[in-house]
């Protein structure tokens, strides 16, 4: 019985263990999306946008660059998992120039990106 009560408690303490260090992991995506919108504030599907590390930021960004083109909804979504897997453990904040071309139309913006969340900027296009 002794031994059965002892085995037990250090089943429950090796369970707890596990379970609290499992959920001390922060799991959420880190994303950037990006909304492309005319001039009108029409979402704009099929539009280049990509996304450059601001070096020159403070805290500093690493180099990074990524390129993709706006679905019909209007939107790019980068998923950031690899920059910050690649960045150090203490860097959890990244600053990026943003750019977009629709056709000849042109805009810039500028982002902030945090580890395990999403971040989200709308870009208008000229007229």
């Amino acid at each position: 019985m002794k031994t059965l009560l002892k085995n037990l408690f250090f089943l429950v303490i090796l369970t707890s263990f596990l379970g609290l260090s499992h959920s001390c992991k922060n799991n959420d995506p880190s994303v950037i999306k990006i909304y492309v919108r005319s001039a009108s504030n029409q979402l704009v599907g099929d539009a280049q946008v990509i996304i450059v590390g601001d070096v020159n930021s403070n805290p500093t960004t690493n180099p990074y660059v990524d390129t993709l083109i706006s679905n019909s909804s209007g939107f790019a979504q980068f998923n950031m998992a690899p920059y910050y897997d690649a960045a150090e453990k203490d860097q959890t904040v990244a600053y990026f120039d943003v750019f977009v071309k629709s056709d000849t139309k042109i805009a810039e913006g500028y982002i902030r990106s945090r580890k395990h969340t999403t971040a989200v900027e709308s870009i208008f296009l000229p007229l």
